[in-house]
């Protein structure tokens, strides 16, 4: 049985409706790699909540539309506009996008988040932090946000901070892409189905019993799984955790340029082209989050960020050089990382008053 619960009647960017026992929840803007908007996080909230509340939905299940991947990001182009014009849209999109990361973290029913191909930025928000996730053979994850100014958010400090070693902190600072290996060695993702059996696993998934436990879900998963080799990160672990175990990006950069190695130089490379306000916020956060109780506590943490972000010419600028221009030349603003003061830092952790982000009991 197929089931419409709500959709996107304008622009059909997000689709949600009942396929069997599978509360379906389809990112549906193919040609923007299903760059989320404030208008699809509003239909999946309310969908989350019909599905919850649906006695006939065994699990929910997130994917995306077309063959390029789940979603790369939140719509950045809209945010700097917005920023540009002095709009609100950055701290109303970001507060209502964390609260659905939070609630997604705490859901009472299993969610599977099929994360193939390209997964970025608020695409990670959406899928990692659900209880049962699957990565592909096709798969690549990032959290390049410090390449526009920006920092991981949507949880991802949470879930950075909780990656063995200095993993998450090695790429949270250098956006570099994470496999399916490696996005499962960090704590993203569970098991590895390729991208072949997909329609298989997904028709077993809807063909669930109404009321299949969490392990029964993990079970059809493991049917399809397959192990994975080690990648990027397991196979570096020794150096990654030597040379970004200090808590400064000075001491960091000065261990990666003082060690010959490819894998250090490249590293080293990927820092420089970083916004070194962006870094040093990130870092801060990284470590901030190790001591966090909660995944909400991350967020409060970055949403008090994220609103000096949009504020900061920083990200503007980061947009621009990225997706607007195109030139890939920011002018970062200060441009070296010793001229970024513990003033400047200071303002992305300061506290908001009555703009706190709060969580609905």
């Amino acid at each position: 049985m197929s089931e419409t619960i709500t959709v996107d009647q304008a622009e059909g960017d997000l689709i949600a409706r009942r396929e069997g026992a599978a509360g379906v929840l389809r990112l549906n803007r193919p040609k923007a790699i299903n760059a989320l908007t404030l208008e699809m996080t509003r239909v999946i909230e309310g969908a989350m909540a019909s599905f919850a509340a649906d006695p006939e939905v065994a699990l929910v299940l997130i994917e995306g539309a077309g063959e390029r991947g789940l979603c790369a990001g939140g719509d950045i182009v809209g945010l700097y506009h917005s920023a540009r014009q002095g709009g609100d849209l950055g701290p109303v999109f970001w507060r209502e996008e964390y609260i659905v990361n939070a609630a997604i973290a705490k859901y009472p029913k299993p969610y599977v988040a099929f994360m193939d191909g390209l997964v970025m930025g608020g695409g990670v928000g959406l899928s990692a932090h659900g209880s049962h996730r699957i990565v592909t053979d096709r798969t690549k994850i990032a959290m390049p946000e410090v390449g526009i100014g920006f920092f991981p958010d949507v949880g991802g400090t949470w879930l950075l901070s909780r990656a063995p070693g200095e993993v998450g902190t090695y790429f949270g600072l250098t956006g570099e892409i994470m496999n399916g290996s490696d996005a499962i060695y960090a704590g993203f993702a569970d098991a590895l189905v390729p991208a072949a059996n997909w329609p298989e696993l997904r028709a077993a998934l809807t063909a669930a019993p109404a009321n299949a436990s969490a392990q029964q879900v993990r079970d059809i998963i493991g049917r399809f799984s397959v192990t994975t080799e080690p990648g990027t990160a397991q196979r570096h672990r020794e150096a990654i955790d030597r040379l970004f175990a200090h808590d400064s990006i000075e001491a960091i950069a000065a261990a990666l340029e003082a060690d010959g190695s490819e894998f250090a130089q490249g590293a080293l490379k990927a820092l420089r082209s970083k916004s070194p306000t962006s870094l040093k916020v990130t870092l801060r956060l990284l470590r901030q989050a190790r001591q966090a109780p909660s995944l909400e506590a991350c967020l409060i943490h970055e949403y008090r960020a994220a609103l000096q972000v949009f504020v900061s010419a920083e990200f503007i600028e980061g947009v621009r050089a990225a997706v607007i221009d195109k030139d890939r030349q920011p002018k970062w603003q200060p441009a070296r990382i010793e001229d970024v003061d513990d003033e400047i830092v200071g303002r992305y952790f300061a506290h908001r008053g009555a703009n706190e982000l709060t969580f609905p009991t």
